[in-house]
């Protein structure tokens, strides 16, 4: 569309995403779609972004056990938040110990 824009956020990969990807930060265009608020993308869809940036890697399995994190913001609810271009967002993968 003539209104969609593109911007580009930073990716952080920890843990299995890293290990997943062999990566620790990625510079990803994101796809903007104009909104009530303008141009942004949902950050419950960068699951199936990063996915297909990555194929035939383990990382939509990973993603699946992860949250995300957005400028050292932890997010309980990803399809509250939308991304406009310029953030940070981190993969953080679950941990095991005791």
């Amino acid at each position: 569309m003539a209104g969609d824009k593109s911007a580009e956020i930073t990716v952080l990969y920890f843990a299995a995403a890293s290990t997943a990807t062999g990566l620790t930060v990625e510079r990803v265009p994101l796809p903007l779609s104009a909104g009530s608020d303008g141009p942004a993308f949902p950050l419950a869809g960068l699951s199936k972004l990063l996915s297909t940036r990555h194929p035939k890697t383990t990382l939509a399995e990973v993603l699946e056990r992860s949250t995300w994190a957005v400028n050292e913001e932890m997010i309980d609810d990803p399809a509250t938040v939308f991304l406009r271009g310029g953030e940070e967002v981190a993969v953080i993968c679950p941990v095991s110990g005791g």
